[in-house]
């Protein structure tokens, strides 16, 4: 009744509540904050998260109502997805016989507040799958999510988009010269790999390469970690997992660029065949790096990863994506993202595309002539692991990265440090797929995802259209 729904709407924020219940629990009404500041995203897509993981009743066959404006219905519909990871194995659950539906509505207020197109529900439904499926390879342990596995995962996207995944595995890394990726994973049971998904559609104007952490489990190697820090480590493959999902999803939708996806694999494992402190390693770039921290592992596959970016695939735009270091969540917190860029444009593009789909990010120091020195070997070109881990180690992890390619590169290197915003809890979040469609939706043939682009063709300039043309240093 009307005096039900104005009672329960008193109960509600500003007030002590952000929920509350209806008729004995069959139905909840909650409210997001009214107001959020200018580093978070307008949709509140954490909040949201939280409130359906809390409040939804129980059920077989629950709906959701989400009340929006437009420009929010994708960071909504992804923070929705985030709110039920598919991987489980609690026996109780291979006992249900009915599958458990959840029905989401969407009702728009505010401007431009018509229905919504079906193209729009397939896009949200393609952006939904994908960060569901990051999820599940991040929940998923490694006894079950190995390097094998992975591929298998990868191989499953390819055919499902009609691509043949290359790839490239174990004593041929090694002939082929990728001395980080398989220094990394060599000691491994399950060989490491580096596999690639290309989409390269006719008329493309210039080529995208997103390179993805795959470090399905990471003990530390020999710098072995310890016994608290170690539990939570088969999410190290969160950027390789981010990055498939919203592969599926982009490429789904139409992409008009070229675009490879480049999953870095390994497990850093220990045994006699493990990389030792000391060890001197030649990366595919050609650079000697000398091995002074056998868990700072993730750069070292990464490298490898960008400078076949750049080398074998002509990339103009390289984005590497990664749980890199424990330091970004004190850098940037549990909620953003860290960006570290050769580029300021893609600074701010990649901030606005995290308030525009709720995978919040924030700008690291991008300074290689002050901080790279903390790499520097007497025996090497370079060492893996900072001097000084006082002085901003994600961004000087970062650059490591980024000296593979070399920092006088003329294309646009983008790296996402994902390592505190890959899990809630004990849960992962699919994090970076509805960046990674947010960002690069202006190379999308699809309307929604160029509506939460930062880039494109969206009220820019003649100027700025007429300075795009220049292939190397166009946006996207």
């Amino acid at each position: 009744s009307p005096q039900i729904w104005q009672s329960a709407l008193s109960t509600l924020n500003p007030n002590p509540t952000d929920s509350c219940p209806l008729y004995l629990n069959y139905a909840t009404v909650a409210a997001l904050p009214s107001r959020v500041s200018r580093h978070n995203s307008p949709s509140a897509a954490q909040f949201i998260t939280r409130l359906v993981r809390n409040c939804l009743p129980g059920g077989v066959n629950r709906c959701i109502v989400m009340v929006c404006e437009r420009s929010e219905v994708f960071a909504s519909a992804c923070a929705l997805a985030r709110a039920f990871p598919l991987f489980t194995h609690r026996s109780s659950a291979s006992r249900r016989t009915e599958k458990k539906t959840v029905t989401v509505e969407f009702f728009l207020v505010g401007q431009n507040n018509g229905p919504i197109e079906v193209a729009t529900l397939k896009c949200l439904a393609s952006a939904t799958e994908g960060v569901r499926l990051a999820a599940r390879i991040v929940d998923t342990p490694c006894n079950e999510m190995n390097t094998d596995n992975f591929l298998e995962e990868i191989k499953k996207v390819g055919k499902d988009l009609g691509i043949t995944p290359t790839i490239i595995r174990d004593e041929e890394l090694k002939e082929r010269g990728f001395g980080g990726i398989y220094g990394v994973g060599k000691a491994a049971l399950h060989p490491p790999a580096l596999a690639v998904l290309s989409h390269t559609p006719d008329g493309a104007t210039q080529t995208i390469a997103w390179v993805g952490k795959g470090i399905v489990y990471d003990t530390g190697g020999l710098s072995i970690k310890g016994k608290t820090t170690m539990p939570g480590m088969k999410r190290d493959c969160g950027g390789a997992a981010a990055i498939l999902g919203a592969f599926k999803a982009t490429v789904k939708q139409g992409f008009k660029d070229n675009l490879h996806a480049v999953f870095c694999l390994a497990e850093n494992a220990v045994g006699p065949r493990a990389t030792r402190p000391d060890d001197i390693h030649v990366l595919y770039s050609g650079k000697t790096v000398e091995i002074n921290n056998t868990d700072a592992e993730g750069r070292l596959i990464l490298a490898d990863g960008v400078a076949y970016a750049c080398k074998d695939l002509g990339a103009d735009i390289i984005l590497d994506m990664a749980t890199l270091t424990g330091a970004q969540g004190i850098a940037t917190g549990k909620y953003h993202a860290a960006v570290l860029t050769n580029n300021e444009e893609w600074e701010k593009a990649c901030v606005k595309a995290g308030r525009n789909c709720g995978d919040l990010v924030h700008p690291l120091v991008y300074c290689p002539e002050l901080h790279f020195s903390e790499f520097t070997s007497a025996v090497a070109d370079m060492k893996n692991s900072v001097a000084d881990r006082d002085n901003t180690p994600s961004s000087c992890a970062g650059l490591f990265i980024a000296s593979h390619i070399g920092f006088d590169w003329p294309g646009v290197w983008v790296h996402i440090d994902i390592a505190a915003p890959v899990h809630a809890g004990e849960r992962a979040t699919g994090y970076g797929v509805a960046l990674l469609l947010s960002l690069f939706g202006g190379a999308s043939e699809d309307p929604l995802l160029n509506m939460v682009s930062p880039l494109g063709c969206n009220g820019d300039s003649p100027a700025e259209d007429m300075e795009r043309d220049s292939k190397r240093r166009r946006l996207v």
